[in-house]
């Protein structure tokens, strides 16, 4: 049955067309399964809370349904020169107060003291100041990705009954101008769990004030499933969320309930494998968690995450969005940071996304098991020229892979950020991209930086596609393959040079002063030199048979190389050695280095290719000569056997549903032929195409 709602209705109706609710919040309440609610163009200022699953809503007007978590406040008072101030009663909140709620929780660390509360102008946020004399005397923010903007200042303060708000409009006037301030958590998320099967599409989302999202806690978002199965959100402009703009994450798990920040005692990586091993026994099945898709949305401005998700996120697909800025004003600081941040990926696929301009691109954290990256745009993932760098440790990167166990294939993408990945991790396949920036950390950052004992992380993997877990183990690093990628070195920003001379001289003096370094800027598959191929690894691990070895050790002669081979097969270090990693097709420019045991790939050191992205009416196409050094001589046809199996889980790099892989699609969806060209597009005409969708 329809719904219809209106805020422009002169009063509200019974939900028929000729008399609309007024708002969303009363057709939520009695829509049941099977109803549709449309919602006309106007703003709707609630948090709609849906009762009830298999219930689609739906923007009439493509994004002129406006649902927002903000208040406009117009009755601003003069302070001084250009600080206004305005008084507003606490009423306004109710149980939930932004001003008086400071941002916390695990893996947040905090810059400086800062509330959930947001101020507006003309829908651009300002920035928080923890005292008010920074109000009266702003200034650019160096870390600051827009330093201009954040003269634009506000500071809040508790006065009895009311929330006491100055701000510097930089001139402006506040009660001409639209200025509006976060009064709500959220804007479309059910308060309980289970409410399954719903279609969110077409609207603008925008201005809600979510606490920090890690995964050791409840994670909350503008819009989200609250722990529930099969949503779609699907093309919305999602906005200026103080944290997460989407959340696919865990519900509340009281007993650990940021446990690490509260209690202290078990440290943050502990917590998050109780959490995990508790949802095992409290419903977390692919039968009842997951299994969303998040299409077609604008994502962007937002302080945490653009879609965050923990558990909840798994089986799902997240298509054709474009996530922008997020981070940008790096006032938030901490682990949970990214245009998309997911742990425990299991079998999500992320395709024909378009991801620049954020703190991090994508971060697979924990269990990226059965995960796809695919067809995906990333580029400028790092702070723009100007800006200072003042660590390489905080400089993001395109893809970042944190203790997984795999399979976590990446394949047909264009990676252009100065850094494409940080692989901290294991079981990985990169497959036909175009990647124009490093590898960072390879071999390093899974343990947890204890200095006086060892501090290895372990983390679960999981029988193929399910969510039970098969074990836990550390990492032995590598177990990578790298097929037909194009790597091309491109020039770096003075910014960031500078910052990398300052580190490289930190790491050659306290050379054990971070998990994650030393700093690398040279693309290629070069951080696995020293690693071993496959040959040599697995010919360690022979059938040992015990009787046959006894009679050769006590044999009078033997060579030193028989003496070696005998205390090898006794020895237990091969199990703890770095994993193989495998190589083919690949192709090196412009001083972009292959590992020391690259096999049938070619490092061309005779030309110089030209690499440009260019924007044209929000258009992104390349501009590059690399197609005329390319051969088809060394490239094959990459296939799910070709890869084989993530070395712990045992799990072949396939689809969700088991069925294997053959790789002769290309960034576009185009046919490669059986000898494909190196890297994301199997001709150069495609470079006349939009790579944005």
């Amino acid at each position: 049955m329809p719904i219809y709602v209106s805020a422009s209705a002169s009063r509200s109706g019974d939900g028929s067309k000729e008399r609309p609710f007024k708002t969303i919040s009363q057709a939520a309440e009695i829509a049941v399964a099977g109803d549709e609610v449309i919602v006309a163009p106007g703003v709707y200022r609630e948090w709609v809370d849906p009762k009830n699953g298999q219930v689609t809503y739906r923007s009439e007007t493509p994004l002129g349904a406006t649902i927002t978590g903000s208040e406009q406040i117009s009755d601003w008072k003069k302070a001084e020169g250009d600080v206004w101030v305005a008084t507003i009663p606490n009423s306004l909140f109710g149980s939930f107060n932004p001003y008086s709620t400071p941002v916390a929780g695990d893996w947040y660390w905090p810059v400086k003291a800062l509330s959930l509360g947001e101020v507006y102008l003309n829908g651009k946020a300002l920035y928080e100041s923890a005292n008010l004399d920074e109000v009266f005397n702003p200034s650019s923010e160096s870390a600051s990705w827009e330093p201009e903007n954040a003269k634009y200042r506000w500071h809040s303060s508790q006065q009895g009954d009311f929330t006491v708000i100055h701000a510097n409009f930089q001139g402006a006037d506040p009660n001409i101008e639209n200025v509006e301030i976060n009064v709500r958590k959220h804007c479309f998320y059910p308060s309980k769990t289970g409410v399954n099967y719903i279609t969110f599409s077409g609207f603008t989302v925008k201005q809600a004030s979510p606490q920090w999202a890690p995964p050791t806690a409840y994670q909350e978002g503008m819009i989200g499933p609250h722990w529930s199965k099969g949503w779609i959100i699907e093309d919305c402009e999602i906005s200026d969320s103080r944290c997460s703009g989407i959340s696919l994450g865990k519900y509340l798990q009281p007993n650990n309930e940021n446990k690490w920040t509260t209690k202290v005692t078990k440290n943050g990586t502990q917590n998050e494998r109780d959490a995990i091993c508790q949802a095992q026994s409290e419903g977390w099945t692919k039968e009842s968690i997951g299994s969303h898709i998040v299409r077609r949305c604008h994502i962007h401005d937002c302080g945490q995450a653009g879609i965050v998700g923990h558990l909840g996120c798994v089986f799902s697909i997240i298509e054709d969005n474009h996530i922008h800025h997020i981070n940008c004003r790096q006032d938030l600081a901490g682990a949970e940071i990214g245009g998309i941040k997911m742990h425990a990926a299991i079998d999500v696929i992320f395709r024909r996304n378009h991801i620049h301009h954020c703190t991090r691109g994508l971060w697979l954290d924990w269990q990226a098991q059965g995960t796809r990256v695919t067809q995906n745009l990333f580029h400028d993932n790092a702070p723009p020229e100007g800006v200072k760098i003042d660590s390489t440790y905080k400089l993001g990167e395109d893809i970042f892979v944190e203790v997984s166990h795999g399979p976590t294939l990446i394949d047909n993408n264009i990676l252009l950020s100065p850094y494409s990945a940080k692989l901290c991790t294991q079981g990985l396949a990169f497959v036909h991209n175009l990647i124009a920036g490093s590898f960072t950390s390879v071999g390093r950052g899974t343990d947890n930086g204890v200095t006086r004992f060892p501090s290895p992380r372990y983390t679960p993997y999981h029988i193929p596609h399910k969510t039970d877990v098969a074990g836990f183990m550390t990492f032995l690093h590598g177990d990578a393959r790298f097929y037909n990628n194009v790597f091309i070195q491109q020039d770096l920003n003075p910014e960031l040079e500078r910052a990398l001379q300052a580190d490289a001289l930190m790491f050659e003096t306290q050379p054990d002063s971070a998990r994650f370094a030393p700093p690398n800027t040279v693309p290629g598959t070069h951080p696995y030199d020293g690693y071993p191929s496959a040959e040599e690894y697995f010919s360690r691990f022979e059938p040992i048979q015990y009787s046959q070895l006894l009679t050769e050790t006590l044999e009078a002669e033997k060579s030193e190389e028989d003496l070696k081979r005998i205390a090898d097969m006794f020895s237990r270090d091969k199990y703890y050695d770095h994993l193989p990693v495998h190589t083919g097709g690949n192709v090196y420019f412009n001083g972009a280095k292959p590992c020391d045991r690259e096999l049938g790939s070619n490092e061309d050191k005779l030309h110089h290719v030209d690499l440009a992205l260019v924007e044209k009416d929000g258009k992104f196409t390349l501009e590059t000569n690399y197609f005329g050094f390319l051969s088809r001589d060394l490239s094959q046809t990459v296939t799910t056997e070709l890869l084989g199996e993530a070395f712990e889980p045992e799990q072949p790099f396939e689809n969700p549903d088991g069925t294997p892989i053959v790789f002769n699609e290309d960034y576009f969806g185009e046919h490669r032929a059986v000898r494909p060209l190196p890297g994301p597009f199997e001709n150069a005409e495609e470079l006349e195409r939009a790579l944005n969708f």
